[in-house]
């Protein structure tokens, strides 16, 4: 991950090795209940984690930070970027907005959002991925949040075609628990959650990692709380000249990924293809021409 993209909680895991006893002590209660863990004073923070001030003012420069306040002003930012609710995104664009068209403006933006999160991605990530979605074996879930859900849907929708159990989550939370009922060890839950994040996803997340279920993640470069029960997160740049975080990147990495389970799975999939453009046949679902 690139030095513009990280978290606070990037550089604390990224430095969690060369930490003393005392200092591991400190990061493992910052991000215990990160980042509302380390917004208090510097007291407090050495209290909660039971360490001395001085442990505290020591670690967070060797995290690369000049001192406790330049700490807790990157923590600050953070939050303010994932609770900014549409009207603040927008002014704060519209404030800084050059004079270009918006096309270009968002055209910009997106093409610089694509470019950062593939730097930030690793290939065997991926990879890696594809293959538990590949797995015919493994059952498939897919959820995704108010806005996000959408995109849950579209994936789940080329899944099906691609391979058989895979499941679309309803967007109500008072049904998951029927659909954790049925999720077996080494299953895969698709779980979609962007910033103001969603309470309760995190909760279902929870649960299913508690039924030994392998999450994969689609969240932003702060990452949703969730992103601590998942085998595999893709933090993808979601910023955009506009009121509404960008789908684009998020996008742009499902549809890879649905070719990559096709391209791995083809013999199976051209079969399932075959029959399902027969089922199109006998419903006549598509308009013909002539």
């Amino acid at each position: 991950m690139t030095a513009a993209s990280k978290t606070v909680s990037d550089v604390i895991h990224a430095h969690f090795a060369a930490l003393t006893r005392a200092e591991k002590q400190l990061a493992e209660s910052l991000l215990e209940n990160y980042p509302m863990s380390g917004l208090g004073s510097i007291t407090t923070v050495a209290e909660n984690a039971g360490v001395s001030t001085p442990t505290v003012a020591r670690m967070v420069q060797k995290l690369g930070y000049k001192g406790y306040p330049d700490f807790q002003a990157h923590l600050h930012h953070e939050v303010e970027a994932t609770i900014s609710n549409p009207i603040a995104k927008h002014d704060r664009w519209a404030q800084n907005a050059p004079g270009t068209h918006i096309l270009n403006r968002f055209a910009d933006a997106i093409i610089g959002n694509l470019r950062q999160s593939l730097a930030d991605l690793p290939t065997a990530t991926f990879d890696e991925v594809a293959a538990l979605l590949s797995d015919h074996k493994r059952g498939i879930y897919f959820v995704g949040g108010r806005i996000t859900g959408a995109i849950a849907e579209y994936f789940f929708t080329h899944m099906q075609v691609i391979r058989p159990n895979t499941t679309l989550m309803p967007p109500y939370s008072s049904a998951w628990p029927q659909y954790l009922l049925n999720m077996n060890a080494g299953d895969v839950l698709v779980i979609f959650d962007i910033r103001r994040y969603e309470q309760e996803i995190v909760s279902l997340a929870s649960a299913a990692s508690r039924r030994k279920a392998n999450i994969i993640l689609f969240t932003d470069q702060w990452a949703s709380p969730a992103a601590r029960h998942a085998k595999h997160s893709f933090r993808v740049q979601i910023e955009a000249p506009s009121a509404w975080d960008s789908s684009v990147v998020t996008l742009f990495i499902v549809e890879a990924l649905i070719e990559a389970v096709q391209s791995a799975t083809w013999d199976n999939t051209r079969e399932r293809m075959k029959t399902l453009e027969g089922l199109f046949e006998q419903t006549q679902l598509f308009r013909k021409i002539g």
